[in-house]
């Protein structure tokens, strides 16, 4: 089974892990997170990055940051050797619950479904009225009934 490691910036990776831990709550164990603290420095980020990834106990990792150029990502790169651990930047909700949800498959499938899951994730929405009922105007004269 994978390991999940999020890597973010605070308090985004620990919030990240609370909402997939509420949809998957047995999945404790299998993702940890990594909140990046401004005034901390990226060796010490690193040496505590380092320090959950040996007590994540998996053979194989993905790891999931927030932003590519930035701390997270540039220690998340320091940490990860392309076989047995990976790297994806541009975390979401979608993605991440997709990677858990998958988190049994190869590593390399894996982050396949955590992409796909990733960009599935986002969409723009369109607000029309429920099919078979008239949208009201909001902005009628509540008064316009009357003479």
């Amino acid at each position: 089974m994978n390991g999940i490691f999020v890597i973010a910036h605070a308090p985004l990776a620990s919030a990240l892990r609370q909402c997939v831990l509420h949809v998957f709550p047995d999945n404790q164990a299998g993702v940890v997170a990594l909140d990046v603290q401004p005034n901390m420095p990226p060796e010490e980020t690193l040496a505590q990055a380092r320090i959950m990834l040996e007590q994540l106990g998996t053979s194989h990792v993905l790891v999931l940051v927030d932003v590519f150029g930035a701390t997270p990502c540039n220690v998340a790169q320091k940490l990860v050797d392309g076989v047995r651990s990976k790297l994806i930047t541009g975390i979401n909700l979608p993605m991440l619950l997709r990677t858990v949800s998958y988190r049994h498959e190869p590593l390399d499938a894996l982050v396949a479904r955590a992409l796909v899951g990733g960009a599935q994730g986002v969409m723009q929405v369109a607000i029309t009225a429920p099919q078979n009922q008239n949208r009201r105007n909001h902005d009628q004269d509540p008064h316009q009934h009357q003479q």
